[in-house]
C-alpha cells in the first residue's frame, strides 16, 4: 500500500474518529476561524481529501448504465441528463473540504497545523507526497523478504534444536522457502 493512500486512510480514520468523538456534548467546542483556516490549509497540503475525487464521477457513470439498461432508447437524453446534474452538483465538494477541515481542527491545535500545512507544502513535503509511495513499495518488498528469510531460518534452527534436544525422535517443520 502506498505512503500517499495509508496517509489518505489514517486520514480518513482519524476523521471518522474524530466525528464519533465529538458527537459528545463534552467535547463540543467553538473552533476559530483562524484554526478552521490552518486546518484547512492542512488538509490541501496533505491532498487529504483527493481520495473521494472519484465519487461523482463514479455514481455518475453508475446511474447511466443502470438508466440507460432501462431505457436503451434513451441513450442520449440520459447522458446528457446525468452529466448536467452531476455537474451542478460538483459544488458540493466543498462541503467535503469544510467536514475535512473540522475534523483535523478538532484534533490538531493550530501550531500542529500550520507545521503540517509547511511542511508538506515544502519541497521535502511534496516529495514525500510524490514520492513516498515508490519508497513504500520498495520496503515492503524489502519486508516480505526479510519475513521470509526469518520464517525459514526459525524453522531451521529450531528444527535443529528440537533434533539435538529429543535425540532425533522429533518430527520438525520443514524451512519455508
Amino acid at each position: 500500500m502506498t505512503l500517499v493512500h495509508r496517509v489518505r486512510r489514517l486520514s480518513t480514520a482519524l476523521a471518522a474518529s474524530v466525528i464519533v468523538a465529538t458527537a459528545s456534548p463534552a467535547f463540543a467546542q467553538e473552533i476559530s476561524d483562524a484554526h478552521l483556516q490552518a486546518a484547512r490549509e492542512a488538509v490541501d497540503a496533505i491532498n487529504a481529501t483527493d481520495i473521494f475525487d472519484g465519487i461523482l464521477p463514479a455514481a455518475a457513470a453508475a446511474l447511466k448504465s443502470t438508466l440507460i439498461e432501462k431505457n436503451p432508447d434513451l441513450q442520449e437524453l440520459i447522458t446528457t441528463t446525468v452529466d448536467e446534474k452531476a455537474i451542478e452538483m460538483a459544488g458540493r465538494r466543498a462541503d467535503l473540504e469544510k467536514e475535512a477541515g473540522l475534523a483535523y481542527a478538532r484534533v490538531f491545535p493550530v501550531e500542529d497545523l500550520n507545521a503540517i500545512a509547511t511542511f508538506y507544502n515544502s519541497p521535502a513535503g511534496k516529495k514525500l507526497l510524490a514520492d513516498g509511495p515508490i519508497v513504500t513499495r520498495e520496503v515492503t518488498k524489502a519486508a516480505d523478504i526479510w519475513q521470509r528469510g526469518i520464517v525459514r531460518d526459525l524453522a531451521e534452527v529450531v528444527g535443529k534444536s528440537l533434533l539435538e534436544k529429543t535425540g532425533g525422535r522429533a518430527q520438525t517443520a520443514p524451512a519455508a522457502t
